[in-house]
């Protein structure tokens, strides 16, 4: 992947460049981005970035600056990469100077070892297939079921171990750890490697948040914000790359809160059945009883897992577009059919009912992923919603 395919950030872009070039780059780069902003594939586009740049053996320059007269270093751009030899390896994520380490689990059945080395083919696929996709999606990709996925102690000795050897072809080795929240403590294990690493080797490590990762690993790190892609950005990638109706892009552009993997999910369903599944839901809750109740929360809990929590980010985004036609008024640019049904939402719930609401949605979001009974926790949010809007009057019917 070059970073020229990596979707927006291209301040970031210049900015990692402009490190190579300049000769300033850290050792151990810690990429942070939210969901669906692009980290990863900018971090593995930048690795493979320089591991494809010439080897000049003795005279290999000095990325990190170091005491002694650097060399200067050829200036290649991100597209020129992409004609050098090593490029085509590394673009197949096969050349053997860039190493990768992510969350994985024990397969007892096969005796497969809690290292990344025994799913890297899994790795290498799930990467050309879900570029944006997030540890959820990986684990799910692996078959983890109700594993919960980590980077384990054994999988640090093995990033000592291979990360002592020489280059064998680039001037520089580069390690891409995704996910350092799932090192426990075993990551203290790499602190003495990240501090003082061999020559010639980089870390690239990359994480949806620094919250969960070992201060003793953070602060060994050079920090780099990946921030979220804006509505342009994503609506000129949904029409190049999906090749989507630019109006459909833009509506679904506004709903994915600079998430491309929401993106991604928001077109795969049709926004007219979710808008008619919230209705129908709202619906039973507020006007038509139990028994409607328990009709609708059947059929919704035998949709797909992932199609339940879509629908309920779905609905989310909607709540959040309608908290802002409340306060902004009736200049947000959407669609006549979401604008029509935010104002008619916002006849029915105030903004404090609404944000409650969304909270719940969120939370059920998290539930799911944890495999929670559908049908117990869809009854669960009917009543919690009736409770949260009690004593108003719905109609959502058309007028």
């Amino acid at each position: 992947m070059l970073l020229s395919e990596v979707i927006g950030q291209e301040k970031l872009k210049k900015q990692l460049v402009d490190m190579v070039h300049q000769q300033r780059l850290s050792h151990a780069l810690l990429l942070v981005g939210p969901e669906g902003s692009g980290a990863l594939p900018l971090a593995i586009a930048f690795a493979q970035y320089i591991v494809s740049l010439p080897n000049g053996n003795e005279a290999s320059p000095d990325l990190f600056g170091g005491p002694s007269e650097p060399v200067p270093v050829k200036k290649y751009s991100p597209e020129e990469i992409a004609s050098l030899p090593a490029y085509h390896r590394a673009s197949q994520l096969v050349h053997p100077d860039l190493h990768f380490s992510f969350p994985t689990i024990t397969l007892e059945k096969s005796g497969r070892k809690n290292i990344s080395a025994n799913f890297i083919e899994e790795w290498r696929e799930f990467l050309n297939g879900y570029p944006y996709g997030n540890a959820f999606d990986w684990l799910q990709f692996i078959k983890a079921e109700n594993k919960q996925g980590n980077i384990s102690a054994e999988e640090c000795n093995e990033i000592i171990k291979k990360l002592s050897f020489k280059s064998f072809e680039s001037a520089y080795k580069v390690l891409v750890l995704w996910m350092p929240e799932y090192l426990g403590h075993e990551g203290n294990k790499l602190l003495k490697l990240i501090e003082e690493p061999p020559p010639h080797t980089i870390f690239i490590l990359v994480a949806a948040s620094e919250e969960n990762i070992l201060p003793t690993i953070l602060s060994r790190c050079q920090f780099v914000k990946v921030p979220r892609l804006t509505v342009a950005e994503i609506e000129t990638a949904l029409i190049e790359r999906g090749k989507l109706d630019p109006d459909k892009a833009k509506q679904i552009a506004l709903l994915s809160d600079g998430n491309y993997r929401e993106a991604l999910h928001l077109v795969q369903h049709s926004d007219a059945d979710y808008i008619t599944q919230i209705k129908d839901w709202l619906n039973a809750i507020l006007r038509s009883g139990p028994l409607a109740q328990l009709k609708w929360v059947e059929e919704m809990s035998k949709m797909g897992r992932e199609q339940q929590k879509q629908f309920l980010k779905y609905f989310n985004h909607l709540l959040e577009h309608s908290i802002r036609l409340k306060t902004m008024g009736s200049d947000l640019p959407l669609d006549n059919d979401l604008k029509d049904f935010a104002l008619r939402i916002n006849k029915i719930a105030g903004v404090s009912q609404m944000e409650a609401i969304v909270n719940e949605l969120d939370k059920a979001v998290y539930h799911i992923e944890r495999n929670a009974n559908a049908k117990m926790l869809f009854m669960g949010l009917s009543i919690k919603f009736y409770h949260i809007i009690q004593n108003k009057t719905l109609i959502l019917t058309e007028a």
